[in-house]
């Protein structure tokens, strides 16, 4: 059987700071910079979620991207879109909000809802030139 991997995009704008508690401000200005803004900084982030499965033999699909367009909305973007991610997300409660950390949330949120194939891989562009990409936790080290 041959694998085949799907991707469905989504976008979202949020604002966030980068700020860790435990450091003193000097720390974190040193290591964010004007990320580290008091008065929170926004992106316009473009979502990439892909799946990989075999195509199921009556229609042809890995799964139903309407479907995966759906899960995406109800339980990614309903849940970031112009929302503050420090203080309005609950699954980021107690997370430094980084690109990086907000891939593996999504991943942990959005896995258990896949109704076909398995979730391969979450791209997430912060802007046009820098991204993260996390393949589960099964890749972690």
């Amino acid at each position: 059987m041959s694998t085949v991997y799907v991707t469905r995009r989504a976008h979202f704008n949020a604002a966030h700071r980068l700020h860790n508690p435990a450091k003193s401000h000097a720390w974190n200005q040193a290591a964010f910079g004007k990320c580290n803004n008091p008065n929170w900084h926004g992106h316009n982030y473009l979502l990439e979620v892909t799946v990989a499965g075999t195509p199921e033999p009556s229609t042809g699909f890995v799964l139903d991207l309407g479907e995966l367009k759906q899960l995406i909305q109800e339980h990614v973007v309903d849940h970031l879109d112009h929302k503050n991610l420090n203080v309005d997300v609950t699954f980021m409660a107690g997370v430094i909000p980084s690109t990086e950390n907000l891939v593996i949330a999504i991943w942990h949120i959005l896995a258990p809802h896949i109704p076909a194939g398995r979730l391969h891989r979450i791209r997430l562009f912060e802007t046009e030139r820098n991204y993260a990409e996390y393949f589960g936790p099964t890749h972690d080290q």
